[in-house]
């Protein structure tokens, strides 16, 4: 039996007991918990389950955290609380951890209460982020002593199949840009499609206010997002980062789509009379209802649909956008700063996706490399019919 030190709580003194076999065991052990204890670095026993602990973590993250973000942490560790969750924290071992990781790349995705496919690596290892993260404040609290999770890694096997079985999307180029302006040209949304075009994500649009909008000096302001959490619930906040928060010039053909899509709105609260919602928004329906990002997002896949385009996500549209803007010139301070990043590899990193086309000049230009040799008539290339 050995002093640890006093309960914070109630003052009184706290006591380990350890049996072992020889007293010489016992001395040792005795003297390792009295070392740990002066050091600091002694670990009381407790009783806390994973599932105790992730609960305390959260609670303590919601204080620093957006509404969406607890969310998303709450919804990512849930993939973890099923298998691992009811083991105390302090018997959690790197086997266990391990073996969920598997368990999810294998099965994870579970359907109507039944096992289903395995979750796609991007899901698990967000997962494994947050139980390192929540394991590494226990360690900063000493209720254990290493992160049990800080080196279970995704296998590379794993990524490598994924990526061969799933096929990656290019966003519209050129041409698929222009298929689609002519397709909504006339629907009555027109106008707010053409600011996902411009570059701005989904919940930029749902949030516009016709307040941050001044059509006689052809600019914006991006300034609120209205976000879908748990696809039901509308969160508003403020911008995604403080880079976000940003003021663009409208080009002309948005300028005069948006005047154009204010007058009919103007002309919708007249005919609605009371009926009209006067939001302020300028997403809204023809009684004036905010719309939400799947809403917009249901109305665009109509649209895809109905005209015969390849379907790709609202939010690839911003890859579009910054792929020309990058292809025809603009600096790399100004791109970043259209897309709303602090820092440009930021933009070219996730959203300059030139495709084969856009790599045709550069085709171009190796031409002067070759030219640059005159062969010779023996060592000229001559097509024609090959006989024998």
């Amino acid at each position: 039996m050995v002093d640890v030190g006093s309960d914070p709580a109630t003052g009184k003194r706290k006591q380990l007991t350890r049996t072992f076999g020889t007293l010489r065991e016992a001395k040792v052990e005795y003297a390792r918990i009295t070392n740990r204890r002066y050091e600091g670095t002694l670990i009381e026993p407790n009783k806390i389950t994973v599932n105790e602990w992730l609960d305390q973590w959260l609670d303590r993250k919601a204080e620093d955290l957006e509404e969406s973000t607890v969310y998303s942490y709450t919804m990512t560790l849930g993939r973890v609380r099923g298998k691992l969750g009811h083991i105390r924290l302090q018997e959690l071992n790197e086997d266990h951890v391990e073996a969920w990781m598997r368990w999810a790349l294998g099965e994870g995705r579970v359907r109507g209460g039944k096992a289903g496919a395995g979750l796609g690596v991007t899901s698990v290892e967000m997962s494994l982020a947050r139980l390192k993260e929540a394991l590494s404040r226990a360690v900063a609290r000493r209720l254990v002593a290493v992160n049990v999770a800080q080196e279970v890694t995704i296998p590379r096997k794993a990524r490598e199949a994924e990526r061969s079985a799933k096929a990656v999307v290019q966003p519209w180029n050129v041409e698929e840009v222009h298929a689609f302006v002519r397709a909504v040209k006339e629907d009555r949304l027109y106008g707010p499609l053409l600011l996902s075009l411009m570059g701005l994500r989904p919940a930029e649009i749902c949030g516009m206010r016709w307040a941050d909008v001044d059509l006689g000096r052809a600019a914006l302001a991006v300034a609120n997002t209205r976000t879908l959490m748990g696809n039901k619930t509308v969160v508003e906040k403020d911008t995604k980062s403080l880079a976000a928060e940003r003021q663009l010039p409208l080009p002309d053909l948005v300028r005069e789509a948006l005047t154009c899509f204010r007058h009919m709105q103007m002309a919708e609260k007249v005919a609605a009379g009371e009926r009209y919602e006067d939001s302020g928004y300028v997403l809204v329906d023809e009684l004036g209802k905010a719309l939400n990002g799947r809403q917009l997002r249901e109305r665009v896949y109509k649209v895809m649909d109905e005209h015969g385009l390849r379907r790709v996500r609202l939010y690839d549209a911003r890859a579009s956008c910054f792929t020309y803007l990058a292809n025809n010139g603009v600096p790399d301070h100004l791109l970043a700063r259209w897309a709303g990043h602090t820092n440009v590899k930021t933009t070219k990193r996730w959203y300059v996706k030139p495709d084969v086309e856009d790599l045709r000049p550069a085709a171009d230009t190796w031409g002067g490399l070759a030219s640059a040799f005159t062969p010779t008539p023996a060592e000229s290339v001559r097509c024609g019919s090959v006989s024998g």
